[in-house]
């Protein structure tokens, strides 16, 4: 008899699922449970894809030119600081160093002024440790090594001022004291002459408020001497392991500095993603429960059109399992072709989000992500498989929840009341 059950359910269950196909409401409501079940998983793959797209962007493209980890000197500059990270690169998740001075000053062009924060790098080095190289549009970076008084501004500074290349700029820096600090009090700034030798177009904040100069003007602006620097800037192999690296790096660090790391730059951003991914998974995992419950009404009407034949069953010795079981597979068929079917669409929406979204953004003549607000202008996906199997299973699981109730109500029919009334 035991062999016999399974069979038998699956038989009854299947019939019962095609011959529900024929009564309208019912019907009605079975429709209803799959496509919102189908619904959810699609949308809870396509968030889950969009949301992993921002976290690579995040990675790749923004930290690409944010420093991993910096160090910062306290009191008076890094002397001879190639000798200071020698025990830095001997580091195995060191991948580079580049020496760094940031100030934060006034470009005047005409009549036309603009706060920018300066970078004084060493050209080379720094398109180790960034890749803000790769986004010059117009000019070249290497005019930094090639003109003294070179400057390379973002597109948003270079808008604000008018300026293109070739444009005579004066930059207004603080009046520095004897040890390379700035002053505390208000003096007058002093002016130094520039030439915008290229321009970089890298979206967000950053095109309109960053600028590079060569370390030997920032080392005369600031009074240091020829191997002397402000802050030190590391890449790292693994960008999720900075914080306890640049703590390691700095407790070994031959020089008082403070410490930094792109969690608290940049931080918020991967927090929010993180935020966003978590809140949108609990929602659609509860749209897709709410949908699975339907199921709890599609059965307890298959059950109570079903009472004769329960009966029948009953008297002909169908154990309580059987029955059950009946009913647990006539639900579970909701969810499992809402699963296929939402799993599918999901997948080939979250692989093709990207193109879609840039139709429809040229159908409708509008632009949802503006580069000069985020540091993308598409909206990016990438899928992974980890999060269509925990859908798929969450979807399967609680669809199979939402079959036990009333097929247990099934089995608590009794043939005899059911019977003398017909």
């Amino acid at each position: 008899m035991l062999t016999m059950a399974k069979p038998l359910s699956f038989y009854l269950g299947l019939r019962y699922v095609r011959s529900r196909h024929g009564s309208g409401f019912s019907a009605f409501i079975s429709a209803s449970s799959t496509i919102g079940i189908a619904l959810g998983v699609m949308v809870l793959i396509v968030v889950l894809s969009v949301m992993n797209g921002f976290e690579r962007e995040l990675t790749n493209k923004l930290l690409s030119i944010v420093p991993h980890i910096e160090l910062t000197s306290v009191n008076e500059p890094i002397k001879h600081w190639p000798k200071s990270v020698k025990r830095i690169t001997e580091q195995e998740e060191v991948l580079a160093v580049a020496p760094v001075i940031k100030m934060t000053g006034m470009l005047q062009h005409r009549k036309a002024l603009k706060a920018v924060e300066v970078r004084a790098v060493n050209p080379l080095l720094e398109q180790q440790v960034s890749s803000i190289h790769q986004y010059i549009s117009a000019g070249e970076w290497e005019g930094l090594l090639r003109l003294k008084s070179g400057i390379v501004l973002g597109s948003g500074v270079a808008k604000k001022l008018s300026v293109k290349l070739g444009d005579k700029l004066q930059l207004l820096l603080p009046s520095p004291s004897d040890n390379g600090d700035f002053k505390n009090t208000f003096t007058a700034p002093v002016t130094h002459h520039v030439e915008v030798v290229g321009v970089f177009t890298f979206g967000g904040t950053i095109d309109d408020t960053l600028a590079y100069i060569s370390i030997a003007q920032g080392r005369a602006a600031m009074n240091y001497q020829e191997h002397e620097t402000q802050a030190i800037r590391i890449k790292t192999s693994d960008v999720f392991n900075a914080r306890s690296l640049a703590r390691k790096i700095a407790h070994n660090f031959e020089h008082y500095v403070y410490i930094s790391d792109w969690t608290r730059t940049q931080g918020h951003i991967f927090n929010d993603i993180q935020l966003v991914k978590m809140v949108m998974f609990i929602v659609l995992i509860l749209v897709i429960g709410v949908a699975s419950f339907n199921i709890v009404s599609t059965l307890i009407m298959a059950v109570n059109e079903k009472k004769g034949d329960i009966a029948i069953l009953k008297t002909m010795g169908a154990k309580s399992s059987t029955i059950m079981m009946t009913f647990v597979i006539q639900g579970a068929v909701n969810g499992i072709l809402g699963c296929l079917v939402g799993a599918t669409l999901g997948i080939l929406t979250a692989e093709n989000i990207s193109n879609i979204m840039f139709q429809l953004e040229q159908f409708f003549k509008v632009e949802l992500l503006s580069s000069d607000v985020y540091f993308i202008n598409y909206l990016p996906s990438l899928l992974h498989w980890n999060d269509v199997y925990i859908t798929i299973v969450v979807a399967l699981v609680l669809s199979l929840i939402a079959t036990i109730y009333p097929a247990w109500k099934a089995t608590k029919i009794e043939p005899a009341r059911v019977l003398g009334q017909i």
